[in-house]
């Protein structure tokens, strides 16, 4: 059902924790399922230098924010607003339709983040939108 590389990330999560006087930091959550993410951002010279997360929810929850912080861990702020839910699922292998809310949850934790750091540098990064109080607005119910 999962891929080698979800099992091992959800077991072993890389960045895990929070950072202290974060640059950006973006929270959000999905109702319908009760994941919750947030994902801290420290930037200098316009480098991602750290990243940490902490994930309330399943195991692909955690494993999709854990490979988020990873592909983000030393890009430019333009290079990681690109990361996107099929980038992070494509680096995890794979997984099961019914989870993957929980990419776009790690992509979305991570341009919220981005969002806070624009805001707090009173600076526009080009393609960024706010973000969402719910990952899930104005989407159909999901089918299991």
């Amino acid at each position: 059902m999962y891929s080698e590389k979800v099992m091992d990330h959800f077991s072993n999560p890389r960045n895990m924790g929070e950072i202290e006087n974060a640059d950006g930091v973006g929270t959000v959550g999905n109702a319908k399922c009760g994941d919750i993410m947030r994902i801290y951002l420290k930037v200098e010279n316009d480098i991602v230098q750290d990243v940490k997360f902490k994930t309330f929810g399943c195991g692909a929850a955690v494993a999709t924010s854990s490979m988020a912080t990873e592909l983000v861990m030393g890009k430019t702020i333009q290079e990681a607003l690109h990361v996107t839910n099929a980038a992070v699922m494509e680096a995890l292998d794979g997984l099961p339709k019914a989870k993957v809310h929980c990419s776009l949850l790690a992509e979305e934790a991570l341009h919220a983040a981005l969002w806070d750091y624009a805001q707090k540098n009173d600076m526009i990064i080009e393609g960024l939108e706010p973000p969402k109080a719910d990952v899930h607005d104005g989407e159909e119910e999901e089918e299991f």
